[in-house]
């Protein structure tokens, strides 16, 4: 399939994902929520559609689905410290930076400076308006380079047992841990990494952050993103379930776990601020992979992110595991739709879908099919011997620079006998919810023409969903 660069693919523009307005974009950046408002920055190249020149594009919404644009949030001075990469936000409620005006707390941003020679320093902006106008900080760097090449994507958050701020930051192959009292002045007391989890590739975009056992107990988890080294291929995250002293992260797995098996969920971290209000942990990602990432045919724009997901910690037979579902904002969007037409399965063409897809594993090797009338489909299968789901996009529309691939998950029970999969269908993605979000496989797709006809090999039970923003 061949595409002109020249026009508007709308056909690929999400309707429920956020897509900047044309241009290229890369990692969620700055996530804060405040005062109602939920802030989104992002690596953001104004001049082009590949990955160049970063900046901090910016977004805001009240409900995670309808999105409002914004003026470049932070801008880069190449002739100065350098381009703007990856970092987090933070609302400082006691003025702990000085930097507040004394009518609301400042939000204080903090991001990776990257010079045309390539060193990586750590750097701070301000806020005084509630995140809508950005100051950088007179004496920039706040963190100097130690000596490490790869030395960036700084993420805070405040620890509240020990009145303390912490940053999480990639250093090579491992995250260094630091800590301030005012988020100026920095002291390194840990590192973690030597020895545990997948090192595939360099370590990217950490994020700290305690959640609440079922039994009521506080754990800690540290996402690392890494590229390559993914489970199936090229860009994934990891996540790690310990403890946290104020100084050090500890953790007794044993085993690499992933928060997304799919191809393309990548560099997701937390909204910060929503601790004080409801005490969730909402996670968004960059909704593509660095292998083909520069090549994928969407114009003007070039990257999304993913569904916005609450992150919860679930007993499993092997101990804590972390789940990522949809939000409640996603699933507030549902309107049931009648898939069946004519003793055929039809599926929306007009919006965004879900199809909620159940089936007895007993039964043997099951699989769902989404196809247009170009004969291009997208397939999901569960493998009994495996226990494993598949997601194989090879003949889903656009399969070049190598996008064509089966992307494999396992499963993390035999039990129940049950097997429900919640997918996801937008414009240009796909993603596959199984148990509850223990298990899941994020993808991107680019069909000619929108998926219409869904069948199944065996007996299942199909529901469907409009998803109406």
């Amino acid at each position: 399939m061949k595409h002109n660069n020249c026009t508007e693919s709308a056909q690929w523009r999400p309707s429920i994902h956020f897509s900047p307005e044309k241009n290229w974009i890369n990692d969620p950046n700055g996530m804060v929520y405040f005062e109602g408002v939920y802030h989104l920055f992002y690596q953001y190249n104004p001049d082009g559609d590949r990955h160049a020149n970063m900046h901090w594009g910016h977004a805001t919404s009240t409900n995670l689905v309808n999105w409002q644009h914004h003026e470049i949030g932070i801008y880069a001075d190449p002739d100065g410290l350098g381009y703007i990469f990856s970092g987090g936000a933070v609302v400082d409620i006691d003025n702990t930076s000085g930097l507040g005006n004394g009518k609301q707390p400042p939000l204080v941003a903090t991001f990776t400076h990257h010079s045309e020679d390539e060193v990586q320093v750590q750097s701070l902006a301000y806020s005084q308006d509630g995140g809508f106008t950005w100051q950088e900080y007179a004496n920039n760097p706040v963190l100097p380079n130690l000596g490490i090449k790869d030395f960036r994507d700084p993420k805070v958050i405040w620890d509240e047992i020990n009145k303390q701020w912490v940053m999480a930051l990639a250093a090579g192959q491992e995250i260094q841990f630091f800590v301030s009292n005012n988020l100026i002045n920095w002291q390194l007391v840990s590192a973690f990494g030597e020895g545990v989890g997948a090192h595939g590739g360099v370590w990217e975009c950490p994020d700290l952050f305690p959640l609440t056992t079922p039994s009521g107990q506080t754990k800690w988890v540290l996402l690392v993103s890494i590229n390559p080294g993914g489970p199936n291929e090229g860009s994934a995250t990891q996540y790690f379930i310990g403890d946290f002293d104020g100084q050090q992260f500890t953790s007794e797995q044993t085993e690499t776990l992933w928060l997304d098996y799919g191809p393309d969920n990548y560099a997701g971290v937390t909204w910060d601020g929503l601790q004080t209000v409801n005490n969730k942990r909402i996670f968004i990602a960059w909704m593509s992979n660095w292998i083909y990432a520069n090549e994928v045919p969407t114009h003007p724009w070039r990257g999304a992110m993913t569904l916005p997901r609450e992150l919860t910690l679930v007993e499993t037979t092997n101990g804590l595991a972390l789940a990522n579902m949809p939000s409640n904002e996603i699933l507030k969007l549902r309107s049931e739709f009648n898939i069946k037409k004519e003793d055929k399965f039809v599926v929306p063409e007009d919006c965004a879908y879900e199809v909620v897809w159940t089936f007895d594993r007993s039964s043997g090797n099951n699989s769902l099919t989404l196809a247009n009338s170009e004969n291009e489909r997208l397939v999901i299968t569960y493998d009994v011997n495996t226990n494993m789901l598949l997601l194989d996009r090879r003949q889903s529309g656009w399969t070049d620079h190598g996008f064509a691939q089966v992307a494999k998950a396992p499963l993390k029970s035999m039990e129940p006998s049950n097997i429900t999969v919640s997918i996801f269908i937008d414009k240009s993605s796909a993603e596959v919810f199984c148990e509850n979000g223990l298990t899941t496989l994020t993808s991107t797709i680019f069909p000619s023409r929108p998926y219409r006809d869904l069948t199944t090999s065996r007996n299942s039970v199909v529901k469907c969903f409009k998803l109406l923003p």
